[in-house]
């Protein structure tokens, strides 16, 4: 698995503004450092446990993100160097967020993630919840938060349609937020969508950040 090469064709499909957060759950430090080395500096992990025992061991400069479900008893171990909390599912995780990140005198970055796929084992916010979220100005309470925009995660199938439906769905969603006046803790920029398998149509329903591993590192190291 040649990583650098791998890196290096992806980067050629994506068009500029979209970001690159590689996906580097299950892979070993040293696979990580390859695809640093490659360029890249965004990660994401999807565990608390071994996001912590990986981060000391990797250049200060690396940008990490969290996009896994978070349980709110974990927050305080990555409160103090994450960069952004992609998966925010609940009001109660975005209390003990704001709530940590005041203690670590910090404001973490989050996304709101919405449930946008068939699957019922995926997380989030439906649309219906999110708008409320922001139309009655919840998310004004909280002052260590830097609210900056939605992900979702699309149903695991081989229907593109449906796929393009859902991410479509989620893009115009994200519009209508974008629409709401804003608060002082959010500027609605960002709409994280899109893997490995289908990230280009991601793009073409207005992705600004993919999620990619299997086509970075290959087949993960369980």
């Amino acid at each position: 698995m040649d990583i650098k090469s791998n890196i290096s064709d992806i980067y050629s499909s994506l068009p500029d503004g979209v970001k690159l957060i590689a996906v580097s759950k299950f892979h070993p430090v040293e696979t990580i450092k390859k695809a640093y080395d490659a360029g890249l500096k965004i990660f994401g992990e999807n565990r608390v446990q071994e996001l912590i025992a990986k981060q000391p061991s990797l250049p200060e400069d690396v940008e990490w993100h969290f996009i896994g479900t978070l349980q709110t008893n974990k927050v305080k171990y990555i409160a103090p160097f994450i960069s952004m909390i992609q998966s925010v599912d609940s009001l109660k995780l975005m209390q003990e967020i704001d709530h940590q990140a005041g203690k670590c005198n910090r404001k973490i970055r989050v996304l709101i993630e919405v449930h946008i796929a068939e699957e019922e084992s995926k997380h989030g916010f439906s649309h219906d919840e999110c708008k409320a979220l922001f139309n009655d100005k919840t998310i004004g309470q909280f002052h260590n938060l830097q609210i900056c925009g939605l992900m979702g995660m699309a149903t695991f199938t081989d229907n593109e349609e449906q796929v393009r439906r859902e991410f479509e769905k989620l893009h115009n969603l994200f519009e209508d937020i974008k629409s709401i006046s804003s608060t002082d803790n959010y500027i609605f920029t960002e709409l994280s969508m899109g893997m490995s398998d289908d990230y280009k149509t991601a793009i073409e329903e207005g992705s600004t950040m993919v999620r990619i591993g299997t086509a970075i590192f290959g087949t993960r190291e369980y």
